[in-house]
C-alpha cells in the first residue's frame, strides 16, 4: 500500500485559464470632482418628472449622453481607459467607440437587476455619487454550468465563489467585458446613488471583424 508522504511528484501546476477581467481606475480627486459637478447639473437640466425619487424608484437617462458637451471629460477617461484594456488583451485594432451612454439614479430601496449588454464588446460604469450602503457592484461567475453542482466551501476565495462584490466611491470608473453578468443591491442609504453607465464596440466591426473565420 503507497503512503500518501510516499507519493512523489515530478511537477505540479494549477493551470488559470479563460480569465474574466474587470478594470478597476480611480480618477484623481481634481478630475473626476470636475466630472461630477458637469454630470450631476447636465442630469438636473434633463427635466427629470420628480425633484425626489420614492421609495424603491429609480430613474435613467437617454442613452446618447456621449455626444452631449458636459460628458465629454469623461467620454476622453472612458476611451483612454479601453484602448489599455485592449492593449492588455493584445488586441491589434483599438478603433472602439462608444455606443451608448446613460445616467443611472436610484433611489433609497431602489435596486437594478441582473443583466448585461449584448451587442456591445466592452461595458462599464462611473460612480459619480456613492453613499455607504449605495457603494458596491455585484459580479456573477458568466459560467452558467458551474452552477449544476454547488459543493459546501470551507472558505469563499476567488477560485470557489460565483459572485464578486466590487466596493466603488466617487470617481470610481469599471470596465469589463459586455457579456459579464452584474447586478447593484437595493440602496440602503439615504441619498440618491447616481452613476453613468456605458457600452463600446469597434467602430469597424462589420467591415473587419464579422467575417466568417474559417
Amino acid at each position: 500500500m503507497v503512503k500518501e508522504s510516499d507519493l512523489l511528484f515530478a511537477a505540479s501546476d494549477v493551470i488559470p485559464m479563460f480569465p474574466t477581467l474587470v478594470w478597476k481606475v480611480q480618477l484623481k480627486r481634481e478630475l473626476h470632482t470636475a466630472i461630477d459637478a458637469k454630470i450631476l447639473a447636465a442630469i438636473e437640466s434633463m427635466g427629470r418628472e420628480e425633484s425626489e425619487l420614492g421609495p424603491g424608484q429609480g430613474w435613467q437617462s437617454d442613452q446618447n449622453l456621449h455626444e452631449r458637451e458636459e460628458f465629454q471629460d469623461l467620454v476622453a477617461c472612458v476611451d483612454k481607459v479601453a484602448k489599455s484594456a485592449l492593449r492588455f488583451w493584445r488586441i491589434g485594432d483599438n478603433a472602439i467607440e462608444l455606443t451608448g451612454c446613460w445616467a443611472n439614479v436610484l433611489g433609497k430601496g431602489a435596486a437594478h437587476r441582473l443583466h448585461n449588454h449584448p451587442n456591445n464588446f466592452l461595458s462599464g460604469v462611473y460612480y459619480v455619487r456613492t453613499e455607504p450602503g449605495a457603494d458596491t457592484i455585484n459580479f456573477h461567475d458568466p459560467r452558467n454550468q458551474t452552477g449544476i453542482i454547488r459543493p459546501p466551501v470551507l472558505e469563499l476565495t476567488a477560485e470557489n465563489t460565483d459572485q464578486v462584490v466590487v466596493s466603488v466611491k466617487n470617481g470610481t470608473l469599471l470596465l469589463f467585458p459586455a457579456y459579464l453578468q452584474h447586478c447593484v443591491d437595493a440602496n440602503s442609504s439615504e441619498k440618491e446613488r447616481v452613476s453613468v453607465s456605458f457600452n463600446l464596440m469597434f467602430s469597424s466591426f462589420t467591415e473587419n471583424f464579422s467575417k466568417p473565420l474559417w
